[in-house]
């Protein structure tokens, strides 16, 4: 365990930092994970292993909760910081840490109430900590027919995600009675088919193909149809993309809370492989 005086010592070289690097204003697009709040583009990070938010969500959850610890300061402790002593009447100096699944900021100097114990803190401090902790998963497409294997010119490419991963991701950040929630829901799915042609668009997250239907008895509304074959793309094959569509909204104490970003994209490319079908013709 940290001491105190560690944990100031960590304060003040992240204050440091803070104070010589200011980040550059990224627009959320393509690929992007950066939904804009109050203007300010907050990061939300993007994981390659798809399993959740934060440390991963236990039981397939998707929900994951960070609890804030406060460690008091004392005056040498305070103003080391540069902090104002005394306090304001009715308040202390203290380290607020909140421990989460991902490496985010260190620990922040707050004042604590008195007779409540609570930290100074609003709603929007804690939200910025959330959205650190939010991982949107990389989400691979399954395809029919599955990729490795050439579709055909004229019949559908089935595309979607499965079910059990398209659900919403949620991370709570509790400091006090103050807390803050960040939660991302996928809405829609976006092919790009490569080759210059034009994006469609679905709901959902598709439907599975079932190999042991025949192909005019299961429809879905996520697949495209290619006019021409992958001769003469890179590689022989179409440079296709997935995107998926996360809906970013927040809640926090005392009824705060908006709608961030309705269309977070992450974006997953991928190459698929179309062939012309040959007709065989017999003479009777």
């Amino acid at each position: 365990m940290r001491t105190v005086s560690a944990w100031v010592a960590t304060l003040v070289i992240a204050c440091a930092i803070a104070a010589a690097y200011v980040a550059p204003a990224v627009a959320s697009g393509s690929g992007g994970c950066d939904p804009y709040v109050n203007g300010t583009v907050i990061p939300v990070p993007c994981s390659s292993s798809g399993g959740g938010s934060g440390s991963g969500g236990s039981g397939g959850s998707g929900a994951v909760n960070v609890g804030c610890s406060f460690v008091p300061l004392d005056k040498n402790q305070a103003q080391q910081l540069g902090l104002s002593w005394p306090p304001p009447d009715g308040y202390r100096w203290a380290l607020m840490d909140c421990l989460g699944g991902s490496t985010g900021p260190g620990p922040q100097a707050v004042l604590l109430n008195n007779s409540t114990g609570s930290p100074a803190v609003t709603p929007q401090q804690l939200l910025i900590r959330a959205l650190r902790e939010l991982r949107l998963p990389y989400l691979g497409p399954r395809t029919a027919p599955p990729r490795g294997h050439d579709g055909l010119v004229g019949l559908p490419e089935w595309y979607w995600i499965p079910a059990s991963r398209w659900r919403p991701l949620s991370v709570t950040v509790r400091a006090g009675s103050i807390w803050a929630t960040a939660t991302a829901v996928p809405v829609e799915l976006t092919l790009n088919p490569g080759g210059g042609l034009k994006p469609v668009t679905c709901a959902g997250p598709g439907t599975a193909y079932d190999p042991a239907k025949s192909a005019a008895g299961q429809h879905t509304g996520c697949s495209y149809v290619y006019e021409q074959p992958s001769v003469g793309q890179p590689g022989n094959a179409y440079q296709a993309s997935l995107t998926v569509s996360w809906r970013v909204s927040w809640t926090g104490s005392g009824g705060a809370g908006t709608i961030l970003d309705r269309a977070l994209p992450v974006t997953v490319r991928f190459t698929l492989r179309v062939a012309q079908g040959e007709a065989l013709v017999s003479q009777p």
